[in-house]
């Protein structure tokens, strides 16, 4: 019998599936995309702030980049390829958790961890996705390689799924002291899962026809200690570890594991980050 903890925990968390912020695209007063809340508070997206911040060698090889006459042309494909490759991984997850939980509820086999999350046994996680990948729809061929190497990553290590596509924001009160136009930061995780039986693991997908520099992986990795702050404030869920999954055109993809330890530090990280953000950013009069 779910207790009433383990009922709050889950219902927190469900509500993360919901954006819960109203978007606003003006640029009236901020020179960029904002949300806001109930309450008026005002939030910068994650990764807006991540490449408000990046390092200038990073921000002056993108200018390089953008500054190229096909580079437009670029940019447009490679996002493309990237939608589709996130659409094919969130597909797979998100039917395996259906027909997973369609089975446990019949079994009656859910079981509770200490963390209070829910799982379906494994095997019948493994059915599921194999259901799952047999039946999903063809990726197009731009983006087929791209979508390969996540859902091999899914197929070889997700044991158990507790969430796909959720939202979150968070206040850093240490950091705005009522004067910030901007109060704190939102955005949207890949997914929290289970690795391996250990778990949960929040992970980011990337998609690159090139190498990433570890520079860069950095950056992804804060984007994550960003996401575990809003699901901890919001759900009291705390991630075991974290994960950046990047997948090439051809091949395995790039995966780069982040313990506890490791996913606290990146937490920090991105609160310096955005501290910084906030210092350099300039509104109108």
């Amino acid at each position: 019998m779910p207790t009433n903890v383990t009922l709050d925990t889950q219902n927190a968390l469900a509500g993360l599936r919901k954006w819960q912020l109203e978007r606003d695209d003006s640029n009236t007063i901020y020179p960029h995309r904002v949300y806001r809340d109930k309450e008026g508070k005002i939030y910068s997206s994650v990764t807006h702030i991540l490449n408000q911040t990046a390092p200038k060698e990073q921000k002056d090889a993108l200018e390089r980049w953008l500054s190229r006459p096909n580079s437009p042309a670029e940019r447009d494909l490679a996002a493309q390829r990237g939608t589709y490759a996130h659409g094919h991984a969130e597909y797979i997850l998100k039917t395996t958790a259906k027909l997973a939980r369609q089975t446990a509820n019949k079994r009656g086999v859910w079981t509770t961890g200490g963390d209070c999350l829910e799982r379906a046994p494994s095997k019948i996680t493994a059915w599921a996705m194999q259901k799952a990948i047999k039946n999903a729809p063809k990726v197009n061929f731009s983006a087929s390689g791209y979508a390969r190497g996540l859902r091999t990553f899914i197929e070889a290590n997700v044991t158990a799924i507790h969430a796909v596509e959720f939202s979150i924001h968070y206040t850093p009160n240490a950091i705005h002291n009522g004067k910030n136009p901007i109060h704190g930061f939102a955005g949207t995780c890949d997914c929290m899962v289970d690795i391996q039986g250990e778990g949960p693991f929040i992970v980011d997908w990337k998609t690159s026809q090139n190498k990433r520099t570890e520079e860069m992986y950095e950056s992804y990795k804060d984007q994550l200690g960003a996401y575990s702050l809003g699901l901890t404030r919001l759900t009291d869920i705390q991630p075991k570890g974290a994960v950046v999954v990047c997948a090439r055109r051809s091949g395995e993809p790039d995966v780069k594991f982040l313990n506890d330890i490791q996913l606290k530090q990146h937490q920090q990280n991105y609160l310096e980050r955005f501290s910084q953000y906030l210092s350099n950013l300039s509104l109108p009069e």
